[in-house]
């Protein structure tokens, strides 16, 4: 039986996915538009980032507004499939993905100069670090569950045999389900970090590109999950799309 949370959760996450999608559309049109008129509206461009950057920001408002009231859902997501829950890191997309991303964007057309190289890959070296932090931090939570006194409170609560050995339980739980929110929450903070430090290198134009690649990358790990290629359709960077009136 869905909790609340994961019913409020996975009404909200279907809601921010087509919005997302529709966000997309609306990254690659503007970037075919540039191409075709060569004309690099730096205020339009910018206020299209400005847009998408809003939006994911939300997502992460209202996930910590939900885990604050049950966070065990986010560690078991109802509303991923299977293949985007194997792809998960702490909740989330892993931050090194970022930057794997950025390389294979790397063409004649997003081009970045020896600047912009040197501060990502600075970013990049940040970002490991506070990756392996948030890991480490997961581990010990991990390791924590198999304690020897974790499991002999256990013992004590599922055979009731005192309310003192209750109480310790009752506690022991809060302060594993508080790490467990304080870890998420700290992978979040890398991700976003990780986003913002790589569009604070970009040009507004490359955020475009890149925050195109993200949200399409997004996008179809979800399609392939659900193998319904004909309920969302993904359009590839360079494929051919409809006008946006």
């Amino acid at each position: 039986m869905k909790s609340q949370v994961q019913h409020r959760f996975h009404d909200f996450h279907h809601t921010w996915l087509s919005k997302l999608e529709e966000i997309l559309h609306h990254l690659l049109h503007r970037t075919q538009m540039v191409a075709l008129t060569h004309q690099n509206d730096v205020v339009n461009l910018q206020h299209l980032v400005n847009t998408t950057t809003a939006h994911i920001k939300h997502y992460y408002t209202v996930k910590w507004a939900e885990a604050r009231e049950d966070v065990l859902p986010f560690f078991a997501p109802t509303w991923l499939t299977p293949l985007e829950n194997a792809c998960s890191w702490i909740t989330g997309w892993k931050p090194s993905m970022v930057f794997r991303l950025l390389r294979s964007l790397q063409t004649s057309s997003f081009g970045v100069s020896e600047e912009q190289a040197r501060k990502i890959e600075q970013l990049r070296m940040r970002m490991r670090m506070e990756e392996e932090k948030v890991e480490r931090e997961m581990e010990r939570l991990q390791m924590s569950l198999a304690d020897h006194k974790m499991v002999e409170l256990a013992k004590h609560s599922s055979r009731a045999l005192a309310a003192e050995g209750e109480v310790e339980v009752a506690a022991a739980v809060k302060g594993l389900l508080d790490g467990l929110e304080r870890t998420m929450k700290g992978a979040d903070c890398v991700r976003l970090k990780t986003l913002k430090g790589v569009l604070d290198v970009l040009t507004p134009l490359q955020c475009v590109e890149f925050l195109a690649a993200v949200l399409a990358q997004q996008l179809r790990l979800t399609q392939w999950g659900t193998k319904k290629t004909d309920m969302l359709h993904v359009p590839r960077f360079n494929e051919p799309r409809p006008a946006i009136n």
